[in-house]
């Protein structure tokens, strides 16, 4: 019996669920990609290296019409609009390869969405099978699918006739459940549609929060879990990488009434300067069956040069989670103990460490601050700037984000979960000034609060930034946890604090009337 395909009519050859050797074999035969010396799949997207956000529209009907948080990156599209679309894209697909891979989003067999991938690629398929999770054998013999995405990179829309804004379009049809995706190769595309469809579903049809982190547990506790919240460059990826705790998933999880799980069975990890020294377990998980995208590789040796940046920063590797030693093959644990969120303070004014009550969790939670760094954009000027990405994922947040935060309180009062600031920025000054916060450092304070040290420890209230800051942490020296006090002029510390607090109050006025006044109070005062 053929598969559903979404309408397609007279398709070529339907490669329906192939093994990773024969979308290694298909990918390069069609000369979609080559091999590295280790056999990782190479493959290039083209102009477009990274998500096209102008380019993702919501289908504005049914529900989630009235659900859905309008403006931003969440635009509108009318039904009819994307089922024009849709039907060019059947018809550019009569009569081609198509690739299908059948796969769930949700480690939770109570909580998970079954999806379908329909690829005009061989590799997106590659992708899509080593990035989502995989049924086995028996759930394979009555899987239906619930949800599909159809990938058609090949099929440019016309602005003029499809009612795009470019040539690439990336829709959701959260009613329907259907992802169309065309103009760009982009694999992450596929990636972040699901997760971003995962974010309103998860909540509200089951009641389960979705969440941009990272999260590991203890080895002998299931109980033990720790999630990580932070941008790019924070290090979330890096810290939650302990080898001595397993890894639950390095992105996208969800917290039920049972616990946390991964919605992925894969990694989607940054591979820009990737180096066997400073990250290990990634270097090694970049093997047979892995796909790399935007990489400049040597064509006689097939050695990958990762420091190359020609084609884009940008450049990412999309491995299995079982590449990763330690890993959680049931992809959940229990409740979260400990939440960490992570920021990279260029202005070198946030404590390395401090913990926050349930409303200032919610608080920095719905601020998602981070700093950008002069020098490393175009336009950014001598001084750093303040970054703030609603719950450290604001692009994928279709409800809300206020939902999201109350959800996440709930968790925490529910749970009794401890919930930790951790800098990863500067010290002893702003950045050009100051210095890195030293890697061991964090990785002792990371460690004192997963392992509840820092439960019982005494703290003190950062009189601007309103949060507990330890005055001691196991292998953490006490000078290094009072941020003034590393500054050698700190009448200057404290005018850098209180402009930053002013951001974060800024900022923070758009959730004002959303959120219990404790909440709001529970902020940064540059007063």
């Amino acid at each position: 019996m053929s598969p559903d395909l979404s309408g397609i009519r007279n398709p070529g050859t339907v490669h329906l669920n192939p093994s990773v050797p024969e979308l290694i074999e298909l990918a390069v035969t069609r000369g979609e990609g080559r091999l590295t010396e280790r056999g990782a799949l190479v493959a290039t997207t083209g102009a477009r290296t990274g998500r096209s956000p102008k380019d993702r529209f919501f289908v504005a009907h049914g529900g989630s019409k009235n659900k859905i948080d309008w403006g931003g990156t969440n635009q509108a599209v009318e039904p009819e609009v994307f089922d024009a679309l849709q039907e060019r894209v059947r018809a550019h697909l009569e009569g081609r390869d198509l690739f299908v891979i059948d796969a769930y989003v949700g480690a939770d067999p109570d909580h998970r969405i079954k999806l379908r991938v329909i690829a005009e690629l061989a590799w997106h398929a590659l992708f899509g099978r080593q990035l989502f999770r995989r049924p086995s054998i028996e759930e394979m013999q009555d899987f239906e699918p619930e949800f599909t995405i159809l990938s058609a990179p090949g099929f440019e829309a016309v602005p003029e006739r499809d009612g795009t804004n470019s040539d690439a379009f990336v829709g959701l049809d959260l009613e329907r459940k259907q992802v169309l995706i065309c103009g760009t190769h982009y694999a992450g595309e596929m990636k972040k549609s699901i997760f971003t469809s995962a974010n309103y579903l998860f909540p509200v049809n089951d009641g389960v929060l979705g969440m941009h982190c990272s999260a590991n547990v203890g080895t002998d506790d299931e109980h033990d879990v720790a999630l990580f919240f932070g941008l790019s460059g924070t290090g979330k990826t890096t810290l939650s990488a302990d080898p001595h705790r397993h890894l639950i998933g390095d992105d996208e999880h969800g917290w039920s009434t049972k616990g946390v799980f991964n919605f992925e069975g894969g990694c989607y990890a940054k591979c820009i300067d990737l180096s066997p020294e400073k990250e290990p377990q990634i270097w090694d998980a970049i093997g047979f069956g892995s796909v790399v995208e935007n990489v400049v590789m040597d064509e006689k040796t097939r050695v990958v040069d990762f420091e190359d940046a020609s084609l884009t920063e940008n450049t990412r590797a999309a491995y299995p989670l079982e590449a990763i030693p330690g890993f959680v093959p049931e992809g959940r644990a229990g409740h979260a103990r400990t939440i960490v969120f992570l920021t990279a303070d260029a202005f070198g004014v946030l404590p390395p460490i401090a913990k926050l009550s349930r409303e200032a969790a919610m608080y920095h939670f719905l601020s998602g601050f981070t700093s950008k760094l002069a020098g490393t954009e175009a336009g950014l000027g001598d001084e750093p700037q303040a970054t703030f990405s609603t719950c450290f994922g604001s692009p994928f947040l279709p409800l809300p984000p206020s939902t999201y935060a109350h959800m996440l309180g709930e968790c925490i009062e529910k749970y009794d979960a401890e919930v930790f600031l951790v800098n990863t920025g500067w010290t002893g000054g702003a950045y050009g000034v100051g210095k890195r916060m030293d890697l061991p450092l964090t990785r002792a304070m990371v460690n004192a609060a997963t392992s509840g040290a820092l439960r019982e420890v005494e703290t003190t209230r950062h009189p601007i930034f309103n949060v507990d800051v330890p005055v001691s942490c196991p292998g953490v020296p006490d000078g290094v946890l009072d941020p003034q006090s590393t500054w050698p002029d700190k009448d200057a510390y404290e005018i850098q604090a209180r402009e930053l607090a002013g951001m974060f109050a800024e900022n923070f006025e758009r959730f004002r009337d959303s959120v219990p006044a404790e909440v709001a109070k529970a902020g940064p005062s540059a007063d």
